[in-house]
C-alpha cells in the first residue's frame, strides 16, 4: 500500500478534496492522508458542498495538523502553502502550487475542484 500525504495550510479546502479523490480513484491500494500547517479545525462548507457532487461525503473529515499525520509517506504533495509547509520525510515531493478556492465563487472552485482530481489520477499513475 502506497501512503500519501497532501498538505495545506488550513487543511479545510485544497488537501481534503485531494484526500477524497486519492481515497476515490486509488482504493484499496492507497492510504490518503491530509493534514495542514496550521489547521482551521473545520471543512470548508463549500468543500463539503462541491464533493457531494462527485459523490464523497467530505463532511466526515476533520481539518487536521501535521503533527497528526506521522510516518514516513511514498509521496509528499503540498498545495501551493511556500514557507507554511514543513518538511515531511517522503520518496516525493510534490508541490501543486494551485490557489486557494475558499473565495471564489462556484465555478472558480469547481474548477479547482476538477484540477485537484486530474492531478491526483496523474500522480496515483506514477506511484
Amino acid at each position: 500500500m502506497k501512503r500519501v500525504l497532501f498538505v495545506c495550510v488550513e487543511n479545510a479546502n485544497r488537501s481534503q478534496m485531494a484526500e477524497a479523490f486519492a481515497r476515490m480513484h486509488g482504493g484499496a491500494r492507497v492510504e490518503a492522508l491530509s493534514a495542514g500547517s496550521r489547521p482551521s479545525g473545520v471543512i470548508n462548507p463549500k468543500a463539503i458542498r462541491f464533493m457531494a457532487e462527485r459523490g464523497y461525503d467530505l463532511s466526515t473529515h476533520g481539518s487536521k495538523s501535521l503533527d497528526q499525520a506521522g510516518g514516513e509517506f511514498d509521496a509528499v504533495v503540498t498545495m501551493g502553502c511556500g514557507d507554511a509547509c514543513p518538511w515531511v520525510p517522503a520518496k516525493q515531493r510534490v508541490d501543486w502550487a494551485l490557489p486557494d478556492p475558499r473565495d471564489m465563487d462556484d465555478d472558480g472552485y469547481r474548477a479547482v475542484r476538477d484540477d485537484i482530481e486530474a492531478r491526483v489520477i496523474a500522480l496515483l499513475g506514477t506511484l
